[in-house]
This record gives structure tokens, sequence and C-alpha cells, in this order.
């Protein structure tokens, strides 16, 4: 759920010199993050220990590694004015996902499970920004605790934001002052509460909800209770990581992929709209444009798939259908679980999938991609433009749930939408001039910055990537990680002006 970014100036206090950073207050809340990430690591030495594995050593020195990290940052940023501005929070998320990811990759790496510092922080970066690429080719022989913190690592990343709103800002007295605002579209939907910590654990509360669910539904189709937590967490992340090498094909159920793929599908629904939906606001749930055009989508998607199933590749229907919908749930909320290689299906579901990979799922989920309220928002505004060549005159706003959408809205969503098409092709082009093919760069490069995780061809849901070159594993992490921050949000300070003192 990165569609919130910090994103409210509210100056208090006096920072001294010329500086628009507030250094300190961002070197205090890394450090207090950090050790958050340490009892985060704690926790999957626990499981380590349960199974009496030896690898829990290795969780206990990243445990006190990042104590000592986190405490120097903390000391480092005393005296702190208590205060974040929106360049503040720009630093602050940016560097959040970085060094949890850096971190986060070091019990990989020191116990020789991913033995590569690039493998590594790819399949660390894929996790805490549930794409759900991977590059190894052997998930299976991962102890219990690694395969809890790859899953982990997906969970806490669905909600990260979130995660880092509640626990962290308001310690500082500043929750007040942070708005989720950095999906523009997010206008739409009222907060569900004046206040943002509330809002977050509401949002929490709704999380968990459905992750107990699935863990609950899971064992009742035969899971072990490992296997269900683990896959709990990614289906609710839409984050696809399975304990696994063939997925959730392994277990051949039709139950568990009905199962996962209804709730592929709520994961990535506004999650204000369960809050609505608990406080008996039934209709919003049902009114929301977004959510009926994603639903329809699907549907859409998965009848055209099944059909070509059945009549190309001479599935049955049940079989058909249940293969469709399933990778259609799964590409959609750019979950990335696998029950089929899709590969193998005619080249007109490709091109259906591609469409779902670019779209996503609905803002305020944890799902990825452009996002249907952006897709609607724009496909309204095409409409209106075929209107206005008939009637020049004509005042017509583009409406979504009955409301006007403002022209700055408007600006801002074409500009998203045209500038992640841009971030797409340039990383395509790259990608082609490294040795890939142009299919294979295609589907790694809208598979990353969507958060989806498996892509076409020879890295599509059969294979593992780990056969890309280095420098390609680097440019696609890069490309997880602006895409979960809404691009701009990273973008955004490379440019000299972010930097200036005035």
């Amino acid at each position: 759920m990165e569609d919130f970014i910090i994103n409210d100036i509210h100056i208090t206090g006096n920072r001294g010199g010329n500086s628009l950073i507030n250094k300190k207050m961002i070197l205090r809340i890394l450090g207090v993050l950090l050790c958050i990430e340490a009892v985060l690591l704690l926790i999957s030495a626990g499981v380590s220990l349960i199974y009496e594995e030896q690898d829990y050593i290795y969780f206990v020195y990243c445990t006190l590694l990042n104590l000592g990290v986190g405490g120097t940052l903390i000391f480092f940023g005393r005296n702190a004015d208590n205060v974040v501005t929106r360049r503040d929070g720009y630093c602050i998320v940016a560097f959040t996902w970085l060094l949890f990811t850096a971190f986060g990759m070091l019990p990989f790496y020191i116990s020789g499970a991913i033995p590569s510092v690039s493998n590594a922080f790819f399949e660390t970066m894929s996790g805490f920004t549930t794409t759900g690429a991977t590059i190894l080719d052997d998930i299976e022989s991962l102890s219990h605790g690694m395969l809890f913190w790859r899953s982990f690592t997906q969970w806490i990343g669905g909600l990260g934001i979130i995660f880092f709103t509640i626990a962290v800002l308001p310690i500082f007295g500043v929750g007040n002052q942070v708005l989720f605002s950095a999906e523009a579209t997010g206008v739409i939907h009222d907060k569900i509460h004046p206040k943002i910590s509330v809002m977050a654990k509401w949002l929490w509360l709704i999380y968990l909800l459905l992750t107990g669910t699935v863990v609950v539904l899971l064992l009742f189709g035969g899971m072990n209770l490992f296997d269900a937590v683990c896959h709990a967490f990614a289906t609710t992340a839409t984050g696809g990581y399975s304990t696994k090498q063939d997925s959730i094909a392994y277990w051949n159920s039709a139950y568990i992929e009905y199962v996962i793929t209804i709730f592929m599908l709520l994961s990535s629904i506004n999650f204000s709209l369960y809050y609505m939906f608990m406080r008996g606001q039934i209709r919003q749930l049902f009114k929301d444009d977004e959510t009926k055009a994603f639903i329809t989508s699907v549907l859409v998607i998965t009848l055209l798939i099944t059909v070509s199933l059945v009549l190309q590749n001479g599935y049955g229907l049940e079989r058909a259908f249940r293969a469709a919908v399933f990778q259609v749930a799964s590409i959609h909320t750019s979950c990335g679980f696998a029950t089929d290689d899709y590969n193998a299906w005619s080249p007109f579901t490709w091109m259906l999938l591609l469409y779902a990979m670019v779209a996503g799922g609905c803002t305020g989920s944890t799902s990825g991609g452009v996002k249907l309220m952006r897709v609607v928002i724009v496909l309204r505004n095409v409409k209106n433009e075929f209107s206005r060549l008939m009637h020049p005159r004509a005042v017509l706003p583009v409406k979504v749930n009955g409301q006007a959408v403002s022209q700055h809205t408007l600006s801002t969503v074409v500009t998203f939408v045209i500038f992640y098409l841009i971030c797409a092709f340039v990383a395509w082009t790259v990608l082609v001039f490294l040795g890939l093919s142009l299919q294979d760069a295609l589907g790694t490069v809208i598979s990353s910055l969507g958060n989806t995780g498996p892509g076409l061809a020879t890295y599509g849901p059969a294979f593992s990537w780990n056969a890309l070159p280095d420098l390609a594993k680097w440019i696609l992490s890069f490309l997880m990680l602006i895409g979960r921050l809404e691009v701009f949000g990273i973008l955004l300070m490379f440019a000299p002006s972010f930097w200036e003192k005035h």
C-alpha cells in the first residue's frame, strides 16, 4: 500500500541554517525503524529455533547489527526538531526502503542461502516491494527460518508506510501532520478517520483479519501451519512468494486455488471501503467506480482466457476457468502466484495479461501497477475529448463516484501514466542493450515496475530470474522500488532542486 507518502508541510520551531531538510529527525526516525526491523528479524530467529535449525544465529547477528546501527542513528538524531516536512517525508520513505532491504538481505547472504550480493538484494527488494520475482532455483532447500523471513518481508511491505506511520511518527508527536496522499487519486475517497494514526490502526486491523482468515481457510485445505502462514502473508500482501518451487500448483487443490484467488482479489480493493463496510456503509463498497471497474476487468479477461484455453489448448471447462481466474487474479492484483505456465497459452492471452500487469489493482490496497482509479480517470477523460470534438463549448467534467475530478488531479493522473510508460520504455531499451530479447525485457520491466512477479517467456511463472545479468537485477530492483513508491517519490530525489537550501 505504498500509495501513501508523507505529503504535508507544517514547520514549527527552528532548524538552524537554510536547510529545508530536517536531517536529525530523518536520522532519528530511520534509527528507530532499523530497531523495529531488528525485532522482526528476531521473530524469524524464533521460527528457526522452533524447527531446531542452526540458521537462527544469523538472524541474531543481523538483529544485533540493526540495533547497533539504529542506535547510532538515534544518537546522532538527538535533539531534533519535532517536525516532518514534505521533503523529510520523501527522504524517510526512500531511505527506509533501501535500509530495510540492505539489512534485510543479510540473513540470506551471511548464511550462504543466497551467496551473491546482487541476488540477495534482488530477492529482498522483491520481497519488501511485494513484487514476488525470485532468483531461487530451489526454494525448498531454504530453512524454515529463511522461508519465513522471505514471506514476512512481503507482509511487512504490503502495508509498509502505514506500518511506518503507526509505529514511528506518533512517537515523535508528528503523526497529525502526516497525510496519506502520494497517490493523487486518493482524494476521491473520504478519509476514514480525521486522525491518521487511528486510520492506520483500522487498516492494520483489516489487514490482520484478512491474513488470519486466509490462514484458517488454507489449514482446512490441507496445508500445514507453516505453509498456511507464509502463503497468507504473500496473499494478503499480494506478493506471491511461495514456500514451494512449483508455487500453488504444488498442492494441486482446486479448493486452495479458489481460496487464494478470492483473497488476492479482496486484498486488491481499497481498504478504506472495508472500514466503511464494517461501519455499516455497505453501499460504498458496491457503488465504488474503481472497485466495479476492477471486478469487471477481472471477469472480462477471465472469460476471454477461459474461451481461449478451451478452444485453443484443449482444457476442460472447469479447469480452463480455474486456471484463467487464478492467473488473471494473480497478475491483475500484482500477486504473482502461479498454477499454470501461461507461456504455453495463446499469445492472445499474453496481451491481456500484460494489460493486467500495467493496470494493477485499486488505490489504497496492497496491489501494484498503475491502479484502476487512474485507468478509469484517463478513459473517461478520453471519452470527454471525443464529445468535445462535436460540442466544443460543452462543460464535461470527469466524474468518479459522482464527484467531479479537479483539473489538478486530472493533470497529475495523466502525467503519472505517461511518465510510468516512459520509465518502462527506457528500462526496456536498456535491458535489450544488455542482451535480453525484446519479449524477455518487456516482461521483466512491466512485471518489476508493476510489482507483479512473473514476466514473459524465459522469465515467466515456470522459471526464476537467476539467469539475468547482475546489472539487470540492479536495474529491475530499482524499478520495483519506484513502482512501489509511485515513481515520483523516488525520482524526485534525483532533482537538484530537491536538495537546495532555499
